[in-house]
């Protein structure tokens, strides 16, 4: 035994077999030489009853002296009762966050969301968190990591805010997977963007040029009469698109539209006189249990966008998405009085504060009954009508 040194190192000769030397001055330092003649530092001690060995690095990698003070460090750690040969096996085999995404998809997302929520999870992982951090181990992630990945994309405030929401989700599990420290969410404090919410609500008169040009498609036969039925259902009900395209004559009763799942579960939808006149009149096709029939014998109208984008032209109203349309249809709720609990059961909102984005609108019949109000009292004061400023003082 000698102190290893990089001339003494170097002076090893390769045999058939590989063999250790070891350093004469720290115990469990030594230098492993390989048949090939690769020399890689080692460090070695015992623990629990077994040897604990791992590597250093390979020599000419790192000097000797590097590999000496590294030793130091790691038998110090092994005084003071800890096992870091264990520790570094364990990072070694700790998952990277791309095998945490693959998890996290068939593990959760599969079992637990809806197959939309499933693609849109799909794409937040392909897209963005793989290509990004897929790479690194998931517990070496740090909020710098999210925070970076975050604000990458902050031309896309509303991707860059899903994103978060799936790395939040994933890292979640990690805490009860035990793949990570309870309470060590890296995402915990990355703010979110502000999100600029959309409100576009069709006015009467746009509703009617909507009316007269889904009157037009359908008996000039440019649309089926199935998709414009389909939207306008979506005006009489304000059910969600997939509700409308998905539904099935098995779920129409006599209390309404009893939907076995949609994106908050089953749901009971209220049918009302003009909507169910609409389902009266639509035919049915043999063996096809959609109600918005396609293409295919027994299948639903896969894309209602290209025949939206076409009604939306000849309407003149291009700015006007398929979504908006449920919009419109709780903007008439609240503007008519309708308490804001009402129009969200209607909506099927599980939560208040997602209705609550139309509550502003809920102003404008009390101003309106403000205004009749003050028009009556003021016939009743013989309060003269404006013209400019004319007051004069009283002497």
């Amino acid at each position: 035994m000698a102190k290893l040194t990089k001339r003494i190192v170097e002076s090893f000769e390769t045999k058939a077999k590989s063999y250790f030397e070891w350093d004469s001055e720290i115990k469990g330092f030594g230098v492993r030489i390989m048949p090939s003649g690769t020399k890689t530092y080692q460090i070695q001690y015992r623990k629990g009853g077994r040897t604990r060995r791992a590597s250093l690095g390979r020599h000419g990698n790192i000097t000797a002296e590097q590999a000496r003070s590294r030793a130091k460090e790691i038998m110090g750690e092994v005084s003071k009762g800890e096992n870091p040969v264990e520790d570094i096996a364990q990072h070694r085999r700790a998952p990277t966050v791309a095998a945490l995404c693959e998890r996290f998809f068939e593990d959760h997302a599969k079992e637990r969301c809806k197959p939309s929520t499933q693609g849109e999870y799909r794409r937040a992982i392909d897209l963005f968190i793989g290509p990004a951090i897929g790479s690194f181990k998931t517990v070496d992630v740090e909020r710098k990591d999210i925070a970076e990945l975050h604000h990458k994309f902050k031309h896309k405030p509303y991707q860059a805010n899903r994103t978060l929401g799936v790395l939040s989700k994933m890292f979640n599990l990690a805490e009860v997977w035990g793949l990570r420290p309870d309470g060590s969410n890296p995402c915990r404090h990355v703010p979110k963007y502000r999100e600029q919410r959309r409100e576009r609500f069709l006015s009467q008169s746009e509703l009617q040029k909507l009316g007269s040009v889904l009157t037009r498609a359908e008996q000039g036969c440019s649309e089926t009469r199935y998709v414009v039925a389909a939207f306008r259902l979506l005006i009489l009900t304000g059910c969600r698109l997939s509700e409308i395209q998905k539904l099935e004559w098995s779920f129409i009763t006599d209390r309404g539209m009893e939907l076995p799942d949609s994106k908050t579960g089953a749901r009971l939808i209220p049918l009302p006189q003009a909507a169910r006149a609409i389902l009266s009149a639509l035919p049915r096709v043999s063996d096809n249990p959609y109600v918005i029939a396609g293409k295919s014998p027994k299948g639903f109208a896969t894309d209602l966008q290209k025949p939206w984008r076409r009604i939306r032209k000849h309407a003149g109203l291009e700015d006007v998405r398929i979504h908006d349309l449920r919009h419109t249809y709780a903007s008439n709720a609240v503007s008519s009085g309708m308490p804001i609990q009402m129009v969200g059961r209607l909506l099927g909102h599980t939560q208040l504060q997602t209705t609550m984005r139309y509550a502003h609108l809920a102003d404008d019949p009390v101003r309106k009954a403000a205004e009749e109000n003050a028009e009556m009292l003021s016939k009743a004061l013989e309060v003269p009508k404006s013209h400019g400023n004319g007051c004069h003082a009283i002497s």
